[in-house]
């Protein structure tokens, strides 16, 4: 048991042969391991109640301010079978560093990477027979883990909660884009901004993905896999998608993707491929990049690929930028790099490759 957090086991946990048959073929956040963790914080009494309970609904007031206000955050990080039954995950202080930076915008407390990487060591202490052991080097499957923070104090007023809930729940799945990878279709929003300059872009909160809900229905009514974001001040600058950062390929081997000015989420994939390319020989690049240079640069071969990048999906390829204007083909510049980043990255997850970075972390 991790320090500081007491115990409560399952007296109801899934049957092992309906364990095995939800791992077998989980699919993506449809089923649900037997315990979560739970720490409570009060203003006057802080961070205290840590403890490991069965999984089973939230008793909140009708009144409670996460309903009204929204003021809540969550995170995403994933448990990864390891070939000799170990479980890991990757690079987790960041997910609690980037916590910590939302919680503070959100006007939450802050949690500590000893709460927040304890709370994940616990919970796979008791569930870590729901991390899915990977058939193949090709198959995907992990525990999704989901911590998360919400305003729980009920009152009706525009105040920062007094009291709040930390909990981590568990999820395995298989691949996030079903039939393997594939180049995306990404649809450019002309009506719609997901952040703007000290706004929320770069917290991790619901409302930034409830906020994009619109325009991934437009771009699934065009036919489109995925969403992406221009800046909200000048309507030209390529901020990221709904979900997931972007990179450009250049033929000149620079790896640019935009800059982080405070409306664009930064992804923990993100990061470690700026610091993985140069193993490949790239340049990494953080800069501004507009509509129109990626345009452009593909059709000049300026740009050879461009790639989409988060924690669900890894690194996907994209092939089509779709819009009002038309639709711009990609295929014939997706996959070279991209794949050759995301077999990396994998690999190491995976503990097919030695961690050289220190970027992995036993959980059990």
């Amino acid at each position: 048991m991790t320090k500081g957090f007491d115990v409560r086991a399952s007296t109801q946990p899934a049957d092992a042969a309906v364990r095995d048959t939800i791992l077998a073929n989980p699919g993506f956040g449809r089923h649900f391991s037997d315990h979560m963790a739970h720490v409570r914080w009060t203003v006057d009494g802080g961070w205290h109640g840590h403890e490991v309970r069965p999984y089973g609904p939230l008793m909140l007031d009708p009144a409670a301010s996460v309903l009204h206000y929204a003021q809540e955050i969550f995170e995403g990080i994933k448990a990864y079978r390891h070939a000799d039954g170990s479980v890991w995950t990757f690079r987790p202080e960041k997910n609690a560093a980037r916590f910590r930076n939302s919680a503070r915008r959100l006007a939450l407390p802050e949690l500590s990477d000893e709460d927040f990487i304890g709370s994940l060591k616990v919970l796979l202490a008791q569930d870590s027979a729901w991390v899915p052991t990977p058939a193949s080097a090709s198959d995907e499957c992990s525990l999704y883990l989901r911590p998360f923070m919400i305003a729980s104090e009920a009152f009706l007023g525009v105040r920062p909660s007094r009291e709040v809930d930390y909990y981590v729940i568990a999820s395995p799945v298989a691949a996030y884009f079903k039939g393997g990878i594939k180049p995306v279709s990404i649809w450019l929003s002309s009506h719609y901004n997901r952040a703007a300059a000290g706004g929320t872009g770069f917290a991790k909160c619901g409302g930034n993905y409830a906020g994009s809900l619109a325009a991934q229905s437009e771009a699934t009514a065009n036919g489109c896999d995925q969403v992406v974001f221009l800046d909200a001040a000048e309507n030209k600058w390529v901020e990221e998608l709904g979900g997931m950062n972007l990179f450009f390929v250049y033929k000149d081997g620079r790896l640019v993707t935009p800059r982080l000015t405070g409306t664009i989420l930064e992804g923990v994939t993100r990061d470690s491929i700026l610091t993985m390319a140069t193993d490949l020989g790239l340049t990494p690049e953080e800069r501004p990049i507009s509509i129109d240079e990626w345009r452009e640069g593909i059709a000049s071969g300026e740009i050879t690929e461009v790639f989409a990048c988060g924690t669900a999906a890894v690194i996907t390829p994209v092939g089509e930028l779709a819009s009002e204007d038309g639709r711009l083909d990609l295929t014939a510049n997706a996959g070279d790099v991209a794949m050759r980043l995301r077999s990396q990255l994998l690999d190491l997850q995976y503990g097919r490759a030695e961690d050289t970075r220190g970027w992995m972390t036993r959980l059990a």
